[in-house]
C-alpha cells in the first residue's frame, strides 16, 4: 500500500501509527486505502479527513450527498487531497469512490447502516454493515493513515447533567489517544461546553481558538462565554503547534476550535435560543436521559423550530472548517518537508523474520514471480555548475524507495487482481527489513522470500545529475544473484502456480534449472530480461533446451528494444544455425505474402487515427530496423514476444503451434495491416505480428513502467495463456497493460497505485 520506487519516504510518519497499519494490513484486515489518498500520502501531498456520521445520520438526503461532495470540492480548492471515511459492506474506506459515497447517503438503507464509534467498529466489519464514522472512528482511521488534520462540525462532549449520567462523549477519549489536528466548530452547542472544557483538560488535549480573541465558539455563535488558553488565526502558527507535538512524540491530538463565519453569526444567535428550547422540552419529556437517541432528537428538534435555518449554518459551518483544516494542512505539510529522515548505516537486525511470513493458510498462487526485491536510492545534484563535480557533495534530493524488477511486477499484479508469490531473497539488515515491512503493508505475500543472514539486501544507488540523467550509480544485487535453485525449488513445488515469471538478476545457472524444471512440470514461464547485459542469462537455458529438442521452453518474453537487438545478436552467433532451428523456421512458411503483408503494416502511423502520417510517425522502423524480423527469427525459443518499444507502442510476436493453432481464434483470421496485425498460416503453425499503438501520457518517473506493463500480462495470464489465443481478450490485455505503464509514467511509485483502477477492465 505504502510501497514505490524512488518515492520520498514520508518525512514525518508517526511510527506508531505506520506500524499499526501495517500489522493491520498484515492480518488482512479489511481496510481499503483509495488509490489518490495512498499516493498522496506516499508522496507528501497535504490530505484532510472528513467524517461520514453527517452523511448517514446527521444531514437529510439529498443534502447529505451533495454537502459531502461540496466538502471534497473545498478541501481540492486549496490543494489538498480529501479522504472521506466511512465503513461500506464490512470494509473501513479511507477515501470513498462516489458510489460508495451514493451507498452510504442512500438513507433508505439504513437499516443496515449504522453510526460507528469505537465501540461499533469490530462488530460492523464482522456484520459487514455499512457505517457513518463519527470524530470518534474517524480520528481512529485517520491516526491509523497518518493523516494529520481531520475537519468536521461540531465535537461530541460532555451532556447537560453529565456529572449524573456520566453520559461523555468518546470522541474526547479518542483525542488523547491520535496525534490528528481535530479542525471543529467548537462542541455542539446541546452539550455542557463548560464540563466539555474541563474535561479537555484533564485529559491534556490542548484546545486553540481559532480567532483573533480567546473565545471558545459555541457551534452556531462565535462566543460561547468560556474562553480557552491559546489562540491564532494563522495557518502556520496552528500548524506549527501540530508539528511540535509530532517532534516530541506525542500521541495525543489537539482541538482547533473554528468560530461560524461572521455572515452567519446573527442568525446563529436565533438558532442557539431554539437549542435551549429543544434542550428544555428535552428535560421534561424525558429525552434528555436516552443516551445516545438524545443528540438526533435534539437536531432534529432544533430543525423544526428554526424551520431549517440551523441546516443552512450548519452546511456553513463545515465548508469554512474543511477550508481552515486545509489550509493548515498545506502548511504542516510544508514543515514536515523541511525534515529529512535520516538514511543512517546499515546493521543486522536478528529479528528480522516475523513469525507470520509463512502463513499455512493463504492460497496457492495462481502467478509467481522469481527474482529481485530491492531498495531505490536515488540522489540528484540540483546544482549547475557542480553537476559533475567529484570528491565534494552538492545541495540536492535524496530519495529512496522500494524496487527491483521481480517486486515490481509483483506489486502490479497484485494492484491489477492477481496476488502475486514473490519469490526472492532479503539480507538481516534494515533493508530487508523496509523491503519486509512494507511488503506486508500493501498487502502482498511475503512466504516466498528468503532471508538470508549472511546477505547484503540489493540495493541500488543512482546519481542523476540536475536535469536528471543518470551520472553513475552502484547496484548491489549479488544477493539475487546467490539465489539458488534449491532455494527456490520447495517454495515452487508448494504453491504450484499457473504461470511463472523471472527477471535477469537471476544467476544464468539457476535460470537453467527454474527453466528446466517448469518444462518438466508443463508450467509455462515468463523471462522479463531486466537490462541488455542480464538478457543473456537465459542462453545457457535456451541452449539446452535447444540440445533436448524442445521447442520455445520459454513462453512469453518481454525485452525493450534495446535487449532485443542485443539478444538477437548472441542468438545469431551461438543459436541460430542449428536444424532445431531452422526446422521451426521452416513451419512458419513465410513467403511473398507474408512480406508484403508487413510492408503494408510498416505503413502505418504509430498512433491511432492518423491516416496520412509523416514519415517520422510511422512503424516502418519496424521492417527498416529490423525489430519485426529480429523477434520473428527469435520464437523458436520463446513464443510470445512482446517488444516495449516505448513512445512506439508494443509488438507482438506469437507463434502459436499444433493443437493450440487450431483451437486458436486466430485460425479463422487473415492479415489485416488496417487493423495493425499479420497473420501467417504455416505448418501446423501460426504466426501474428500485431502492433499495439501507444497511450500518449506525461512522464514524471520512467522506473517500473515497464515492469508494470510486465504485470499486467501475468495478471491477464493468470488462469490460462489461451487468453493470447484470442484476438479480442489479447487486444483486451495488452491495452490494459499499456494502460498501466502510463498510470506508472505519471506516479512516482515504482507501481503506481491507481492500477486498482484496472482492475474490472
Amino acid at each position: 500500500m505504502f510501497s514505490l520506487a524512488r518515492r520520498v519516504v514520508s518525512r514525518v510518519p508517526s511510527a506508531r501509527c505506520a506500524s499499526s497499519l501495517r500489522q493491520a494490513l498484515s492480518r488482512n484486515a479489511p481496510i481499503d486505502i483509495h488509490p489518490e489518498v495512498q499516493e498522496a500520502l506516499a508522496t507528501n501531498k497535504p490530505v484532510v479527513a472528513l467524517e461520514t456520521a453527517l452523511v448517514t445520520h446527521g444531514l437529510p438526503p439529498p443534502i447529505n450527498l451533495q454537502a459531502a461532495r461540496d466538502l471534497e470540492s473545498v478541501v481540492r480548492s486549496v490543494g489538498c487531497i480529501p479522504a472521506t471515511i466511512g465503513i461500506v459492506a464490512g470494509r473501513v474506506k479511507i477515501g470513498l469512490q462516489s458510489s460508495e459515497l451514493e451507498r452510504l447517503a442512500d438513507v433508505e438503507r439504513s437499516s443496515r447502516s449504522v453510526k460507528i464509534s469505537r465501540r461499533d467498529i469490530a462488530p460492523a466489519l464482522a456484520s459487514k454493515f455499512d457505517g457513518g464514522t463519527t470524530i470518534c472512528s474517524t480520528l481512529i482511521f485517520a491516526a491509523m493513515a497518518n493523516i494529520k488534520i481531520f475537519a468536521t462540525g461540531g465535537l461530541g462532549g460532555v451532556h447537560r447533567g453529565g456529572e449524573l449520567s456520566m453520559d461523555i462523549s468518546a470522541d474526547l477519549h479518542e483525542l488523547t489517544r491520535c496525534p490528528v489536528g481535530l479542525v471543529s466548530s467548537g462542541v455542539k452547542s446541546i452539550l455542557d461546553i463548560g464540563r466539555t472544557l474541563e474535561y479537555l483538560e484533564t485529559l491534556g488535549v490542548p484546545v486553540i481558538s481559532y480567532s483573533a480573541t480567546k473565545d471558545f465558539p459555541a457551534f452556531f455563535s462565535p462566543k460561547s462565554g468560556f474562553q480557552v488558553p491559546w489562540n491564532t488565526n494563522d495557518p502556520l502558527r496552528a500548524a506549527k503547534i501540530l508539528y511540535a507535538q509530532w517532534q516530541l512524540g506525542m500521541d495525543n491530538g489537539a482541538l482547533i476550535a473554528v468560530p461560524i463565519p461572521e455572515e452567519y453569526a446573527e442568525q446563529g444567535v436565533r438558532i442557539q435560543k431554539a437549542v435551549d428550547q429543544a434542550v428544555a422540552e428535552s428535560e421534561e419529556n424525558g429525552m434528555s436521559k436516552r443516551g445516545k437517541d438524545v443528540t438526533p432528537w435534539l437536531l432534529k428538534r432544533v430543525e423544526e423550530l428554526t424551520q431549517r435555518d440551523s441546516i443552512q449554518s450548519n452546511l456553513a459551518l463545515l465548508k469554512h472548517t474543511a477550508l481552515i483544516g486545509s489550509q493548515i494542512a498545506v502548511q504542516y505539510q510544508s514543515l514536515a518537508s523541511q525534515t529529512s529522515r535520516p538514511i543512517g548505516q546499515t546493521y543486522p537486525l536478528p529479528n528480522v523474520v516475523d513469525k507470520d511470513i509463512k502463513d499455512p493458510f493463504l492460497p496457492p498462487p495462481k502467478v509467481a514471480i522469481v527474482g529481485c526485491a530491492a531498495v531505490d536510492i536515488t540522489a540528484q545534484n540540483k546544482s549547475i555548475s557542480n553537476s559533475t563535480a567529484s570528491r565534494s557533495t552538492s545541495p540536492g534530493a535524496v530519495t529512496m524507495g522500494l524496487g527491483g524488477v521481480a517486486r515490481n511486477i509483483a506489486e502490479a499484479c497484485h494492484k491489477l487482481g492477481a496476488p502475486a508469490l514473490l519469490v526472492g531473497a532479503l539480507g538481516t539488515d534494515v533493508w530487508g527489513r523496509l523491503l519486509l515491512d512494507e511488503t506486508k503493508a500493501s498487502g502482498m505475500r511475503t512466504d516466498g522470500l528468503v532471508i538470508r543472514s549472511d546477505e547484503r539486501t540489493a540495493v541500488c544507488n543512482l546519481f542523476l545529475d540536475n536535469t536528471g540523467d543518470l551520472v553513475n550509480g552502484v547496484a548491489d544485487m549479488e544477493i539475487t544473484q546467490k539465489l539458488s535453485f534449491s532455494e527456490i525449488l520447495p517454495i515452487i513445488s508448494n504453491s504450484r502456480p499457473n504461470i511463472l515469471a523471472f527477471d535477469g538478476n537471476l544467476s544464468a545457472q539457476t535460470i537453467v534449472e527454474l527453466v528446466g524444471h517448469c518444462s518438466s512440470q508443463n508450467i509455462p514461464v515468463l523471462f522479463e530480461p531486466t537490462s541488455v547485459i542480464k538478457s543473456e542469462r537465459i542462453l545457457p537455458a535456451l541452449k539446452q533446451s535447444a540440445k533436448a529438442g524442445s521447442i520455445s521452453p520459454v513462453k512469453i518474453f518481454t525485452p525493450n528494444l534495446l535487449e532485443l537487438r542485443h539478444m538477437h545478436e548472441k542468438a545469431s552467433e551461438e543459436l541460430l544455425d542449428s536444424s532445431f532451428w531452422w526446422e521451426a523456421i521452416d513451419r512458419l512458411s513465410l513467403g511473398e505474402a507474408f512480406r508484403l503483408d508487413l510492408a503494408q503494416l510498416a505503413r502505418r502511423s504509430v498512433y491511432n487515427g492518423t491516416e496520412v502520417p509523416d514519415v517520422d510517425d510511422t512503424l516502418t522502423f519496424l521492417v527498416d530496423q529490423g525489430v519485426a524480423q529480429m523477434a520473428i527469427r527469435l520464437t523458436p525459443f520463446f513464443d510470445k514476444i512482446f517488444v516495449k518499444l516505448g513512445s512506439k507502442g508494443v509488438l507482438g510476436v506469437m507463434r502459436f503451434s499444433d493443437e493450440h493453432a487450431q483451437c486458436s481464434g486466430w485460425s479463422r483470421k487473415r492479415s489485416n495491416p488496417q487493423s495493425r496485425y499479420v497473420v501467417m498460416h504455416g505448418s501446423g503453425t501460426i504466426l501474428v505480428v500485431q502492433h499495439f499503438p501507444p497511450h500518449k501520457t506525461p512522464v514524471v518517473n520512467t522506473t517500473g513502467a515497464g515492469d508494470s506493463f510486465v504485470g499486467g500480462i501475468l495478471a491477464s495470464l493468470q488462469d490460462s495463456l489461451n487468453t493470447l489465443g484470442d484476438p479480442a481478450s489479447l487486444n483486451r490485455s495488452v491495452q490494459r497493460s499499456q494502460k498501466a505503464a502510463c498510470l506508472t509514467l505519471q506516479s512516482q511509485y515504482s507501481v503506481s497505485p491507481l492500477l486498482t483502477t484496472l482492475v474490472d477492465q
